[in-house]
């Protein structure tokens, strides 16, 4: 009974702030559940791609690819003594064991059998021959035993034989010899010696070692981990050896490397931003409670928007993370306006009375912004659309603090004079008001489009994917020098091959590797590697066994051509006998892919699809991409993947498109302006952010800035944060040059947040930055033009 009566007693603005209270609890709450000790942070590059690629199979195959290069580290250790790179490499990789954070360490390798490699096709040999001898036995299939007394003769007196060669009674004429050499046994140029791969090159001798990873690359804690154990390899490597040199690469250290860079980025940002906005509120104010009160806004919009991004994708891409550090400057800037009302109103301050004075100028600079966000969610971009739920969340608690938490809290007029606080504003507004014309104002935005026309058509555009990232120099170089001395091409570049079931999708892939092998051999392409080079389609495994039939069924010409070159009879016979055993027994994908020699090849099978069955072939030294796209026109089952092209292609569209989107975005806001303050007014309010964006343009021309998807973008959100200043000064409370105090610190604090991304080591954040950075800075700037029409608009409906 006794809580009954004390409720009751609770005022209007006691009862808003414990609504603040219990939603600032459940968004820490809800943070708190979530994180369960960590932040799950996203650092997979991937994940701010998007999907690109019209067949699905092809965005797995994708993703099949990256996991298939990323569970993985390269090393390579070199030194100018070969005797002593041995034993260091050999150490190097048992500190990698011996820290756990590796499933598997190779570097010594097992030795080579060949008899585990011919014994996998022998029991095939009349169904596989290399193209070179398919297509010799098609021309003489009329009279063949001059041709096979051609090769009976060269394999037994052949002066050299290199590779793998079978024994006569099992290969008298050596076609198997000749297949297993077609073989795409060999990518790297890396050769065994001392039980471990090598080669000598720039006067060192290099060593390989592969280290499998337990985890995910993109695992922060994995990260951590792994770079902990290598640094302590690498340190007992330079200890025993001073003169050794360690390369690496492998995703995981791109990943750590941005991960890191994230959290240095973050934190930078979150401290200049809150410093000096504590700093500029501070100057204006001269009181604590703006500050914390400042303080608790924006901490309430932060994990609000925390919590309702992490329930809705369970993690935040780092991406995010580093745009949500500068959403403190934007998120602020309803408080302020509500601390620049108490200060103007001097002693007649009264909160509510503050607060419906300042409401309508709050909720449109909120709709406004929001809009300018929204159009982030249009973008095809993962990482984008969670920043725009981000910022539409974090801003939304930002202002719902003003009105819920602010007016318990500054109940009491400020104690500042208020003529002290404001002698530059109201400088500033005599100056506007007294001396600026509205002709004055019409004059300089003339002048400024026809100085900004010669920027405009300098303008360039970058729509290069890998604009998304900055991958650190140091690692860049380590890679091409191993890429270099192995001789391995990372390309993104693959075709995937379709096929309703395995022999269909066989013969699509050998359709496709007839026209590679010709690129081979002109020189436009390295190598390749597929399935089909390993085991034909049955369809070319008949017609090859068909090819011996006429040879096989002659036994006694046969038998005489062994016999003439001195060959006991049973390898004749154990050679028809081996050819009658061979109808109807096929080589297999399954049979090929579960040997141990076809382990490194296993990525190249994606297996089952909704559509089927689909394999990947990889092309290596790519000279010209546009000359695979053409080699895959018109083979059924065949698409050419590349997913950087396809994203470049899609930024392009999308950076095409977004001129289209920006003058959407104009309209609408200029509508909701509109229904405000009529046509006129509105076109007034406008006028600062499009001259703002028409001049950041144009420096961008002068400066030979590249324009990018990522500008576009950033266009929107200037368009939605740039016009809150004039409507905040057109909505000002009762003392004008006060409401122009609050919107030039409203600026600064939001240039010190989106300023510092313009230094961001992400080039996307880096963009974003520097447009917002001189878009607000001048529609800030540009914003008291207001004033200088204010006599002739017409003042607002009441709200």
């Amino acid at each position: 009974m006794a809580d009954s009566k004390i409720i009751p007693r609770l005022d209007a603005l006691t009862r808003r702030a414990i609504v603040w209270l219990i939603l600032a609890i459940a968004a820490v709450l809800g943070c708190a559940l979530q994180m369960q000790g960590r932040l799950p942070v996203e650092t997979n590059l991937l994940a701010l791609l998007p999907t690109t690629e019209r067949n699905p199979v092809a965005e797995t195959a994708v993703n099949k690819l990256a996991e298939a290069a990323g569970n993985r580290a390269v090393f390579l250790i070199g030194h100018p003594d070969s005797e002593q790179v041995f034993p260091a490499t050999r150490a190097f990789a048992d500190s990698l064991r011996n820290s756990g954070q590796f499933r598997h360490v190779l570097a010594d390798i097992p030795p080579l059998d060949p008899a585990a490699l011919t014994n996998t096709f022998l029991p095939y040999r009349f169904q596989l021959l290399s193209p070179e001898d398919r297509q010799q036995l098609q021309q003489v299939a009329d009279h063949p035993y001059p041709l096979l007394e051609d090769k009976l003769q060269n394999k037994l007196y052949a002066p050299f034989r290199f590779g793998i060669s079978l024994p006569i009674a099992q290969d008298p004429m050596g076609f198997m010899d000749r297949w297993i050499a077609s073989l795409p046994l060999k990518s790297l140029q890396l050769e065994p010696e001392n039980g471990m791969l090598t080669r000598e090159i720039d006067g060192k001798t290099w060593v390989f070692v592969s280290a499998e990873l337990t985890g995910s690359a993109y695992s922060a804690e994995l990260q951590r981990s792994v770079m902990a154990a290598v640094s302590q390899a690498e340190t007992h490597l330079l200890a025993q050896s001073p003169d050794s040199t360690l390369l690496r690469t492998g995703t995981i250290f791109y990943a750590g490397a941005a991960h890191a860079n994230a959290e240095a980025e973050v934190h930078r940002i979150s401290i200049v931003s809150l410093l000096g906005m504590l700093a500029l509120m501070f100057l204006v104010f001269r009181s604590i409670r703006p500050l914390l009160l400042g303080l608790l806004s924006v901490g309430f919009g932060i994990s609000a928007a925390l919590a309702i991004t992490l329930a809705v994708y369970g993690d935040i891409h780092l991406i995010t993370l580093v745009f949500g550090a500068s959403l403190i400057g934007e998120a602020i800037d309803y408080a302020i306006q509500y601390f620049a009302a108490h200060l103007g109103a001097g002693k007649t301050w009264e909160p509510m009375q503050g607060l419906r004075r300042i409401r309508a100028g709050l909720i449109i600079a909120l709709v406004t912004s929001l809009m300018g966000y929204a159009a982030l969610a249009l973008a095809p971009f993962p990482a984008l659309s969670q920043i725009a739920l981000f910022a539409l969340v974090g801003l939304c608690a930002a202002c719902l603090s003003v009105f819920l938490l602010l007016p318990a809290f500054l109940r009491q007029p400020s104690q500042r004079d208020v003529n002290r606080a404001i002698t530059l504003p109201q400088h500033i507004l005599l100056k506007w008001q007294h001396q600026i014309r509205p002709s004055h104002c019409l004059f300089a935005s003339l002048l400024i489009l026809l100085l900004a026309i010669p920027g405009w058509m300098q303008l360039q555009a970058n729509d290069d994917v890998h604009i998304l990232i900055s991958r650190p120099a140091d690692l860049v170089a380590q890679e091409k020098a191993i890429r270099h001395i192995i001789g391995f091409d990372n390309s993104s570049q693959f075709f995937l091959v379709e096929g309703r079931d395995t022999e269909t999708l066989l013969q699509h892939e050998e359709s496709l590797v007839a026209r590679l092998s010709v690129l081979v051999q002109g020189g436009a392409l390295g190598h390749f590697q597929a399935i089909s080079s390993f085991v034909p389609s049955q369809q070319r495994q008949e017609e090859n066994l068909a090819l011996w039939q006429p040879i096989m069924q002659d036994e006694p010409s046969f038998e005489a051509l062994l016999s003439e070159a001195g060959l006991r009879d049973e390898i004749a016979l154990a050679q028809i006998q081996a050819f009658q055993n061979a109808n109807h027994h096929w080589l297999t994908v399954e049979h090929w892919l579960d040997q141990p020699l076809a382990k490194p090849y296993q990525f190249l099978w994606l297996g089952n699809t909704e559509h089927g069955l689909a394999s990947i072939v990889l092309p290596q030294g790519i000279e010209d991409t546009s000359v695979l796209a053409q080699a895959a026109q018109g083979l059924p089952g065949v698409t050419f993947v590349d997913k950087a092209g396809s994203v470049s292609a899609l930024f392009h569209q999308y950076r095409q498109w977004s001129i289209g989107w920006l003058a959407i975005a104009i309209t609408l806001i200029f509508g909701v302006l509109a229904l405000r303050y009529r046509w006129r007014p509105a076109l007034v309010i406008l006028l600062p952010t499009l001259l703002a964006m028409v001049v950041t343009m144009s420096l961008f021309g002068y400066l030979g800035i590249p324009l990018t998807l990522f500008n576009m973008m950033s266009l929107m959100l200037m368009l939605g944060i740039g016009v809150n200043y004039a409507i905040f000064l057109r909505e000002g409370g009762v003392h004008r040059a006060a409401t122009l105090a609050g919107v030039l610190l409203s600026a600064g604090t939001t240039l010190l947040s989106f300023g510092m991304l313009a230094f961001s080591q992400m080039p996307a954040l880096s963009s974003f930055g520097l447009t917002l950075l001189l878009g607000i800075a001048i529609s800030a700037l540009l914003a008291p033009m207001l004033l200088s029409f204010d006599q002739q608009l017409e003042k607002p409906a009441s709200p």
